[in-house]
């Protein structure tokens, strides 16, 4: 099995939290990768909330291919970040020649567009980087959205964050949401792409466990949406169904637990809100899920959840203290960077609900 965490905290945090999250829980992966998505940024980040930041790991000549890509595109580099690695002898990682965190003003043109007509912008861009790069392999492009920074790689978590200089705190490179997973994708080839958290216009999922529907899942999802694309791990289909559901359906995050293990149909008889039940489960029966999992999940809105399985066959916990809420695998790790909070408040969510985490850490259990 893999392993998923995620915080949210009142104030900013630096990924070496995130790190020891994840490390408590080694032995429940195989220290075959480490990945991490940041929302709402804090430090060199903080002033560009607004602007869209390209997460992106290539070649030399993939990144001169992404940069010319968006200069035609009319985008404008405002800021960027170059993270000083540190390259010792012995590290387990299979390092890319450049990690890229660039900032971009939008094209002139779309300045005061709709917010809905940027971000299926920068959708679109994102999509046209990775077909270029993809061919040769010249560089993978994991994130391109406001507020949000990703960083993906293959080798041991540890030595990842030692390449990478996070095992210390740094005000510069700080968000007050992380999501991370230790381990490399299983069920197929270990390539960037496949390693989670996935994200997708403000959307963030990650899972541990397997989703046995994967197929069924798919062939659906590619029919849906222009970016449901990849599909590198069975898991990205809870990133997608989520995004569908939220965002193109425009619907509570409280349904997409219906979506993915829909109520038996003699228990939807028995419920006021039975029709709607029933339309759902009839009309999106491709989208159920099935197999053990729980899934981790972040909202544009920077909403932080969690839900599992119909059967609860993936482990999970939320503890909290009075400025950070921590999702783990294993409590361990919440044991490793919260030790002084009450125990007895920890939550084991059970498989009927959603417990969703708001900005002002208010923690909400919503039972299907």
């Amino acid at each position: 099995m893999c392993r998923i965490g995620a915080i949210k905290s009142l104030d900013y945090v630096h990924p070496s939290m995130a790190l020891q999250l994840m490390q408590s829980q080694q032995k429940g992966h195989d220290n075959s990768g480490f990945a991490m998505v940041m929302h709402d940024l804090g430090g060199i980040f903080e002033n560009y909330k607004h602007l869209p930041t390209l997460s992106m790991a290539a070649t030399d000549e993939g990144v001169k291919i992404a940069e010319d890509i968006l200069h035609r595109a009319g985008f404008q580099r405002v800021m960027q970040w170059v993270p000083e690695t540190d390259p010792q002898p012995g590290l387990d990682i299979n390092a890319m020649p450049n990690y890229v965190f660039e900032t971009f003003d939008y094209p002139k043109h779309l300045r005061n567009a709709e917010q809905t007509e940027k971000e299926e912008l920068l959708l679109d861009m994102r999509l046209a980087l990775r077909r270029a790069l993809e061919p040769n392999e010249e560089g993978f492009v994991y994130s391109f959205w406001p507020d949000v920074v990703t960083l993906k790689e293959i080798g041991d978590p540890r030595d990842i964050g030692t390449y990478f200089r996070l095992w210390e705190p740094d005000d510069r490179f700080t968000a007050r949401v992380i999501t991370a997973q230790c381990r490399q994708n299983t069920n197929y080839d270990i390539v960037r792409y496949a390693a989670h958290p996935f994200h997708l216009q403000g959307y963030t999922a990650l899972a541990n466990g397997e989703n046995t529907f994967y197929l069924k899942n798919v062939e659906f999802q590619r029919k849906l949406h222009r970016g449901y694309i990849g599909f590198e791990s069975d898991s990205q289909c809870f990133l997608y169904t989520l995004h569908y559901v939220h965002r193109q359906l425009g619907w509570p995050l409280r349904y997409y637990k219906h979506v993915i293990t829909p109520l038996p149909f003699e228990e939807i008889e028995q419920r006021e809100d039975k029709e709607q039940l029933k339309a759902i489960r009839q009309s999106l029966a491709h989208l159920e899920i099935n197999g053990p999992n729980t899934i981790i999940g972040v909202l544009p809105d920077h909403t932080m959840f969690t839900c599992c399985d119909a059967k609860k066959l993936r482990p999970v916990v939320v503890g909290r203290d009075e400025k950070t809420v921590v999702i783990s695998s294993e409590v361990c790790g919440i044991n490793e960077i919260l030790p002084h909070r009450n125990w007895e408040e920890d939550i084991y969510p059970h498989e009927r609900e959603i417990v969703a985490i708001d900005n002002s850490l208010e923690v909400q259990r919503w039972r299907q």
